[in-house]
């Protein structure tokens, strides 16, 4: 494997290859950030030098379309710490590269902290409607005639 020398010999091609496929258990996700809205002509050579700023680097990775070889637009960087992960994205977010503001988020976010629910009340109903008649599947009856549906999208009665 030749290695890039556009960033000192840091980066070979594939680089990013432990971040999906058969390494993806290897990398520290929590050290991991998301990296959107780049330009076409972004490398990761660029996001490399751009984002060591911030911390010392594990990996970089730009997923490439399979028919242009040119990446999609957004990649991952791997950081060694949790912490420097967060400077990054405190530090580099809505940096422009080519013109665009880059957009960092944590790679990982808290399944549970994103759960986002709703309540829906449905007052006056006839003691003989239930979730079939409703249309809504999955729903429970309760006395109240309250539902709620959470982000999952399964609906329960409160």
């Amino acid at each position: 494997m030749s290695v890039s020398g556009t960033a000192g010999g840091r980066i070979a091609p594939g680089v990013g290859a432990n971040l999906i496929g058969q390494h993806a258990h290897d990398r520290n996700q929590d050290a991991t950030v998301y990296v959107g809205n780049l330009d076409p002509q972004v490398t990761e050579e660029l996001v490399w030098e751009l984002f060591t700023q911030a911390g010392p680097i594990v990996n970089v990775y730009l997923p490439k379309d399979r028919v242009t070889n040119s990446h999609q637009g957004y990649g991952f960087v791997e950081y060694r710490a949790e912490e420097d992960a967060d400077y990054s994205i405190k530090v580099l977010n809505m940096v422009k590269l080519y013109g665009k503001a880059i957009r960092i988020n944590k790679a990982s976010q808290d399944k549970n902290s994103n759960e986002v629910g709703a309540n829906l009340f449905i007052g006056n109903l006839d003691p003989e409607v239930d979730e079939k008649v409703r249309g809504f599947s999955g729903a429970q009856v309760s006395s109240g005639r309250r539902f709620s549906k959470g982000f999952t999208g399964a609906w329960s009665g409160v």
